[in-house]
């Protein structure tokens, strides 16, 4: 029984990110690129949103990835939530499309997202963006992804690296293998890296918690202390290692709230997150 209550809660938690996104309106003082190429499998496509007003000096960039468990989840579905916030604060938005396990398991997805990041910082110039305040966030296996695009060091030969100011994680899972058996064990992961031979040292090698180093980017976290889909644990966890070793790391916990938050607690929240990225002097008012 308790089982089947654990999957019931999980898929509940997880519907809206495997559903359908609601039509979105870019406001009409932004303009989008759409579905540009960054490698060459179908599903590597992303949308660059930037403000039309012209600028007088380079803006700050972030790139969007989704989340739903790296089965689910599109571009689309972040656009408002995710990517219309920086745009009101003068942001250039790289918003990133990556193969989903049923067109490839791990690690192709954390493949993907790298060689987005590398590709947003080589066409920097282009779309006025720069280089030294580009930042990454994400939702649940978008704050994961996220996290592996700050932290992921050339030695792990998963793909390029990419100078990143910060990251900004969204209830992200930090430890892969947690959810691959055990109490945390949780089907989308299980999806993502299905049984075959090294399964859990390829889990390890996809997990930001096994990059904890002093030089990483400052990393804040967000999570409900209530997640039943991703352990707060994974926040706590990460946050602590991070400062530990001499890292930026912020953990803002959501007291009572699950996987994902209301509207009103997002427009609080963002003002969190541009707050730390002002004293990192990557927001400039």
């Amino acid at each position: 029984m308790k089982k089947v209550g654990c999957s019931l809660a999980l898929l509940l938690a997880l519907a809206p990110l495997f559903g359908q996104a609601p039509p979105f309106q870019l406001p009409d003082a932004y303009q989008m690129e759409a579905n540009i190429s960054y490698a060459q499998f179908p599903e590597t496509k992303l949308d660059i949103m930037a403000p039309k007003a012209p600028a007088s000096v380079k803006r700050p960039g972030v790139i969007v990835i989704h989340g739903g468990g790296w089965v689910g989840g599109t571009k689309e579905q972040v656009a408002s939530g995710y990517c219309l916030p920086y745009l009101e604060k003068g942001f250039v938005v790289a918003n990133v499309e990556y193969r989903l396990a049923k067109a490839a398991p791990a690690p192709a997805a954390v493949q993907d997202v790298l060689l987005a990041a590398q590709w947003f910082h080589k066409n920097a110039d282009k779309y006025n963006v720069d280089k030294n305040r580009i930042i990454v966030t994400g939702n649940s296996a978008g704050g994961h992804l996220s996290l592996m695009v700050g932290m992921t060091p050339k030695s792990a030969r998963l793909g390029p690296t990419t100078k990143i100011a910060a990251v900004v994680n969204f209830y992200g899972i930090t430890d892969v293998g947690d959810q691959l058996a055990g109490p945390n064990m949780r089907q989308y992961a299980v999806t993502w890296v299905p049984e075959q031979q090294g399964r859990f040292e390829l889990a390890r090698r996809l997990s930001p918690i096994t990059y904890v180093r002093q030089d990483v980017p400052p990393v804040k976290t967000i999570h409900g202390d209530a997640d039943k889909t991703v352990p707060y644990e994974h926040g706590v966890n990460l946050t602590k290692a991070l400062r530990d070793a001499g890292a930026d790391a912020e953990l803002l916990p959501v007291p009572g709230a699950g996987h994902g938050f209301p509207q009103a607690k997002m427009n609080e929240i963002y003002q969190d997150i541009f707050a730390f990225l002002a004293k990192r002097g990557i927001l400039k008012n």
